[in-house]
């Protein structure tokens, strides 16, 4: 957990995650994926608390992908906490959710989200559509140095 990390995966779907992961390997997108399964986890990790403790919380990720309907903490009160502390504000959040819901897209867009992406159906299209992110938000996105 020294190194960088260039995405952080917040998934409970087994699944999802095993396909994300491996359409960003396949595509050589990236190189150090960090897989978290609850919101829970997910905070204590990004804000260096419990069990990760000794992790330095200014290794931000590059970018999470983060699921909205998570066991423990929600998504959205994950995003809320990653948009309200100063410390994690600029990380990149996209959402990638299964909720089509005007309610949810409409809460993720005022809390800050990047993006809001609802997971294509099929594995084919959800393949194309995680390499597409990781294109966009690991190549051509011009993240903001410290």
């Amino acid at each position: 957990m020294h190194g960088v990390i260039e995405i952080l995966l917040i998934e409970d779907n087994p699944s999802d995650a095993k396909l994300t992961i491996r359409a960003l390997q396949k595509n050589h997108l990236c190189n150090n994926i960090t897989h978290l399964t609850d919101g829970a986890e997910a905070l204590d990790f990004v804000f260096a608390r419990g069990k990760y403790s000794e992790r330095d919380v200014a290794n931000k990720p590059r970018v999470i992908l983060l699921d909205l309907k998570m066991p423990k903490v929600s998504g959205l009160e994950v995003l809320q906490e990653l948009k309200s502390d100063e410390r994690t504000r600029t990380i990149p959040v996209i959402v990638m959710t299964s909720s089509k819901e005007d309610a949810d897209i409409s809460a993720c867009y005022k809390m800050g989200v990047n993006s809001y992406v609802v997971k294509p159906v099929g594995f084919d299209n959800f393949s194309k559509a995680v390499i597409e992110l990781g294109m966009y938000w690991m190549l051509i996105n011009q993240e903001q140095k410290a």
